[in-house]
């Protein structure tokens, strides 16, 4: 006979205690689409189109030689597998202030206005933690306001905590500068409280677009946070990813004033390969700054002392800045490739404003379709071509395709190869 605590536990579900900012939550778009195709390659590959895959943006070259030879040296040091700090040691912070100076011409204190990251998207979700207090209500949510299209994380990140993503347009009209005054009217217009906005988030350059933004623009973003007493939140994960002849990208900490009230995001995974290392860095507002290291302090006990010694190394290797000029010069020719490739199939390219950064392509669909998740979805079934559809970036992401250029070049040949093989022309 069934006892009532054993028929209790027969209906008990974990899924009712998810928190009502999770129940309804989707694993992260890159995650789907690679389940997709994992589903699909016993059958493409059975057609002979093993899948090219042109969606993940992170580099497939190994990081620098000298950087990895250093990082071996470490490993035998004396107390280097104990546990660290969650905001960094001091020969750590003290290359980051130190790197922030040579290329930024920007001073920072390393006690107290730097810290560590286990990655730029940990550091970004726990800066979202500490500024949005959750609520259930969502015209009583604390507001961020966000780069549409813009890396698909940041609406995650606001929203499982309670907060909510408003979107900030970038387009070719505006080039891709979206004018935040805009965006509040608007939001005024959606029945939201300007005074809940708590940040702007900027990102330049941009992924998924590629675009940079000239050092005008900052000082307009600072103006407006200013205005609103708001924190800004710069994203430059992609800073050292441009191209030969172009304006180095700026540090939102050049504008006079913005360490008022900016903190800025650096990563080492795109320029240096170091993708599965998971190090990155914050640096600006020492109160931002500090929050954020106290929320780290919750959840994680500080990066591999060795890891970290790496990351100091490569800050100031030559050898590792010689190795981003030559991975940006690859990313340009394999630009000059695809542009060149899709130009033939009849992509209106001197239309486009290519980026000169990153190693993306942003992309628009053929005219007979209407849906850049169908195109893609065609694309991949038909032509064995992983893409990502605009609108896993944004709204305003529908008619474009993200490519990431970080395939051997026999790979981007083929990719334009089968486009035209199976009929997919601009």
């Amino acid at each position: 006979m069934s006892t009532l605590s054993e028929a209790k536990s027969s209906s008990f579900s974990v899924k009712s205690l998810y928190s009502d900012y999770c129940k309804d939550m989707e694993t992260y778009i890159m995650f789907r689409i690679s389940a997709r195709v994992v589903e699909l390659t016993p059958s493409l590959e059975a057609k002979g189109l093993p899948p090219i895959k042109m969606s993940i943006g992170a580099p497939t070259v190994e990081p620098p030689k000298a950087l990895m030879d250093y990082f071996v040296k470490c490993l035998s040091e004396p107390a280097i597998h104990t546990y660290s700090v969650p905001k960094g040691e001091k020969f750590l912070l003290d290359a980051i202030a130190q790197r922030m100076k040579s290329r930024f011409g920007v001073d920072v204190n390393p006690s107290t206005e730097i810290t560590s990251l286990l990655g730029s998207k940990e550091g970004l979700a726990n800066m979202f933690r500490a500024i949005i207090t959750p609520r259930l209500d969502k015209k009583q949510r604390d507001i961020i306001l966000t780069p549409d299209p813009g890396y698909a994380s940041y609406v995650d990140a606001i929203e499982v905590v309670g907060g909510l993503s408003y979107p900030t347009p970038l387009t070719l009209e505006n080039n891709y500068l979206p004018d935040m005054d805009a965006a509040v009217a608007a939001l005024k217009a959606d029945g939201l409280d300007p005074a809940r906005i708590k940040a702007v988030i900027i990102n330049y350059p941009s992924n998924p677009i590629g675009a940079c933004a000239p050092f005008e623009y900052y000082e307009q973003v600072v103006d407006f946070a200013k205005r609103h007493n708001i924190l800004l939140i710069s994203d430059v994960a992609y800073s050292e990813m441009y191209f030969d002849g172009q304006e180095a990208p700026h540090s939102i900490l050049e504008v006079p004033g913005a360490k008022d009230l900016a903190v800025e995001f650096h990563s080492f995974s795109k320029p240096y390969a170091m993708t599965g290392w998971r190090i990155g860095f914050a640096v600006g507002n020492a109160d931002a700054v500090g929050i954020l290291a106290k929320m780290k302090g919750t959840m994680d006990s500080g990066i591999f002392r060795a890891i970290q010694k790496a990351a100091a190394f490569a800050l100031g290797s030559p050898e590792c800045d010689a190795y981003i000029r030559e991975c940006n010069m690859m990313y340009a020719e394999n630009q000059k490739i695809m542009l060149a490739g899709f130009k033939r199939l009849g992509w209106p390219i001197e239309q486009l404003n290519p980026p000169k950064a990153t190693f993306y392509l942003w992309l628009p669909i053929p005219r007979n379709y209407t849906s850049c998740e169908k195109f893609s979805a065609d694309v991949l079934e038909q032509a064995g071509v992983v893409l990502v559809p605009g609108t896993a970036f944004g709204k305003t992401g529908e008619g474009f395709v993200r490519l990431s250029l970080v395939n051997p070049k026999h790979e981007l040949e083929e990719v334009i190869s089968r486009f035209e093989q199976k009929g997919f022309v601009y």
